[in-house]
């Protein structure tokens, strides 16, 4: 009886092995299958990836085609003049000094346009073209524009700005 017994046990132990051995390699094959990690397509996908950087890399430069911090001609000009030493700090500067007319109770003036019901006009977005022209848009809540000024810088540092052309798009129709 007690041959019997372990002959019996011998023979669950031993079947148990096998189906862990065969659930174990299936598994194993079937994870290779799915995700083959060859160096084919890590080659591949690295390629991807270095294309797309690229040609994120060309949009930017692309957007920055007009801004004071890439045009060398206005760059230089500011030196010369003796106006700036630090580009970055300078667009600041002049950033600081047209967004603090926001403050203005009838919204700020190189906007060009009026006061309309409670809402005054503040500028949200400004972009230093070179060393003269400026960019900006603009909004009341619910009313959208944009910009073109030019700026100049006194001789005593300050600032003055005028107004170039100003366009205020309509409503939308609901």
């Amino acid at each position: 009886m007690k041959k019997s017994l372990f002959l019996y046990l011998f023979i669950i132990a031993v079947l148990m092995n096998i189906f862990t051995y065969k659930y174990f390699t299936s598994k194993e094959n079937s994870e290779q299958k799915s995700t083959p990690a060859t160096s084919e397509n890590l080659s591949i996908t690295s390629k991807a990836l270095s294309d797309s950087i690229v040609n994120l890399s060309d949009k930017l430069y692309d957007a920055n085609t007009f801004s004071l911090e890439n045009n060398d001609r206005a760059q230089n000009y500011l030196y010369e003049s003796n106006k700036i030493n630090d580009v970055s700090a300078f667009a600041e500067k002049v950033k600081q000094a047209l967004l603090s007319y926001n403050d203005r109770p009838e919204g700020n003036k190189y906007t060009d346009q009026a006061k309309m019901g409670e809402q005054k006009f503040i500028i949200n977005k400004v972009k230093l073209l070179n060393h003269r022209w400026i960019i900006a848009n603009y909004s009341n809540g619910a009313l959208w524009g944009e910009v073109l000024l030019k700026y100049f810088v006194e001789e005593n540092g300050s600032i003055s700005f005028e107004i170039m052309n100003s366009y205020l798009y309509p409503a939308a129709l609901n």
